[in-house]
């Protein structure tokens, strides 16, 4: 079972070079270089031009490295694109993505710029037509590959309001990652706005991982560490999960359904759980490797 970890997913103002270098010493899993919503329009140039230094560069490790893009329909989309693939990040992070013609639209610009094939797709989740629509994009297939919140924006979007519970985003967030799911996508969930209050973030990491979201965006490299830590499975879920494989693979219990360990019933779902579990924790120790 091949498990990219996707705990930590930083974003990194493209406008601010020495902010990209220091990223290479942050042990997040992935960094989004951000050339949309952190980057000034009288910056958009110099941005461009030093993502696409800092990725051709390399120096990233063994992390995934993801350009944001600004829109197609803005003065700078269709530069960016064609700019960030040339140099091969792992993926493209498109905003504001909210029905299947845009994603149409961009694998139209994959193919324009002749992209290599191993460059996915990322799509910012952040308007009421995505949430509306959300089934279909999950099915759009070709280079897409993950579902991104952008949650900040989506409440605006809903002239809603933000909420220490995010109940108002329930319907929004379990939505997007049943459709993930549906689609075998991975779901990532949106940024924790203040800083300086880890309850609340180690509490929205909670809710995320409750939900099913693989591992939440950040801002800031403080938060890398928790969110890293809530997303990983335990020590002691690693031993069950292991535990549990072994016991499967007993010849006794080859192609049984269910088997009683440890005094309860196990089924075979329970030993898909656990496949995963160890293989995210075998990902994660692979990454995690100086």
């Amino acid at each position: 079972m091949q498990i990219r970890p996707r705990r930590s997913v930083l974003y990194m103002p493209g406008s601010n070079a020495r902010a990209m270098e220091k990223a290479r010493d942050i042990p997040a899993d992935a960094l989004i270089l951000d050339l949309e919503d952190a980057v000034s329009p009288d910056m958009k140039d110099v941005a461009r031009q030093q993502v696409t230094d800092a990725v051709n560069a390399r120096g990233f490790g063994k992390r995934e490295v993801i350009v944001r893009i600004n829109g197609l329909s803005t003065a700078w989309g269709e530069a960016d694109l064609a700019a960030a693939v040339a140099e091969k990040p792992d993926a493209i992070l498109a905003p504001k993505i909210s029905t299947l013609a845009d994603i149409r639209a961009l694998e139209d610009e994959f193919a324009k710029h002749d992209a290599d094939p191993s460059i996915a797709l990322w799509a910012m989740i952040e308007t009421p037509l995505a949430i509306l629509n959300i089934a279909t994009l999950a099915g759009a297939g070709g280079r897409l590959a993950c579902f991104v919140m952008g949650t900040n924006d989506l409440i605006k979007e809903l002239r809603g309001q933000h909420t220490p519970d995010r109940g108002n985003l329930f319907a929004a967030l379990g939505l997007s990652v049943a459709a993930a799911r549906a689609h075998g996508l991975a779901a990532i969930d949106g940024v924790f706005n203040d800083i300086q209050d880890s309850g609340g973030f180690a509490r929205h990491c909670e809710q995320a991982k409750s939900f099913g979201f693989d591992g939440k965006t950040v801002i800031h490299p403080t938060q890398v560490d928790a969110c890293n830590t809530i997303f990983a499975p335990s020590a002691d879920d690693v031993t069950s999960a292991r535990k549990v494989l072994a016991a499967f693979d007993l010849p006794e219990n080859k192609g049984k359904g269910a088997i009683k360990l440890d005094g309860r019933m196990v089924e075979l779902l329970h030993a898909e759980i656990a496949r995963r579990t160890v293989a995210l924790a075998d990902a994660i120790a692979e990454l995690e490797k100086t």
